[in-house]
């Protein structure tokens, strides 16, 4: 399972979303998709954790949180459409 994070400031690195979610368990991969022309932050991220336990527990605790001046959104990723 893959975890959604949205509403991320622009400031937000991969190292700090992996340090935030590090406080719920171990984090196997996090991503930042970046814009393909300017290169900046799209302002979400995908989170992979090392159990569901872990992931539910961030999911729980992290949607609706107030974290770099953003309230965030965070859930289950939904698989990509095309």
């Amino acid at each position: 399972m893959t975890i959604y994070v949205g509403n991320l400031s622009y400031d937000a690195t991969q190292n700090d979303i992996q340090e935030v979610f590090a406080e719920y368990g171990t984090v196997k991969k996090a991503h930042v998709p970046t814009d393909r022309e300017t290169g900046r932050p799209r302002g979400f991220a995908f989170v992979d954790m090392s159990s569901d336990a872990e992931e539910e527990k961030a999911i729980a605790e992290l949607d609706q949180a107030e974290w770099m001046g953003r309230t965030l959104k965070v859930n289950k990723a939904r698989p990509r459409e095309n």
